[in-house]
């Protein structure tokens, strides 16, 4: 396999690290080439984070190039769209729908686009889009905190991903504090079994 990428965008909270660094340790775990990054991350509650996972022979840096991810792994609808230059017509884009405006929209008085205005302007560049209600499933779970394990769940799915879902199951169980762990297995499960229904290629 010569390569597989992987943008994860969020803002800060939504736990974008973590589930970065739970695709890169399954993947180590089934022995494939990986390198993982944060591009650039105010890692506080709601600054724009973006993490990339590649995966595969032909692997050397970190950094995705434009048009080149496979999977782009929305938590946030706003910062799915800001990182659509990742984006191309192979690619799947897998978006939680739940909206955290970011301050600089109400100091420019600007309006957040609806979700059908997002997916219009995600549909240009591929027409491989997914929404996955994150939180809800996550809540369903036992804890909104678990959104992350909900995405992660929803990227095993693509039928390109090069990782055993075991796997991944694995660095989930060994990465989320113990206390949480059961939470996040199912969060991982529903999400999992959400996009299987999708019949994702």
């Amino acid at each position: 396999m010569k390569e597989f990428n992987i943008v994860l965008a969020g803002v800060g909270g939504q736990g974008v690290l973590l589930a970065a660094e739970i695709l890169g340790t399954a993947a180590v775990k089934d022995e494939l080439n990986v390198r993982v990054s944060e591009i650039h991350g105010m890692a506080q509650r709601g600054g724009a984070v973006v993490s990339t996972v590649r995966i595969g022979d032909a692997v050397r840096a970190p950094t995705v190039l434009d048009g080149h991810a496979d999977v782009l792994l929305g938590f946030e609808p706003l910062e799915t769209l800001r990182n659509l230059k990742y984006a191309s017509r192979k690619t799947h884009v897998i978006m939680n729908p739940e909206k955290i405006p970011p301050t600089e929209l109400a100091a420019k008085n600007l309006k957040y686009p609806s979700l059908e205005e997002v997916r219009q302007k995600i549909s240009r560049f591929t027409g491989k889009i997914i929404v996955v209600h994150a939180v809800q499933l996550a809540k369903e779970a036992g804890s909104s905190l678990a959104q992350n394990s909900v995405l992660v769940g929803a990227v095993a799915v693509v039928a390109s991903f090069p990782v055993k879902v075991e796997s991944v199951l694995e660095a989930l169980k060994e990465l989320v504090p113990a206390r949480h762990v059961e939470e996040n297995v199912r969060a991982f499960q529903l999400g999992y079994g959400a996009v299987k229904k999708e019949r994702v290629g």
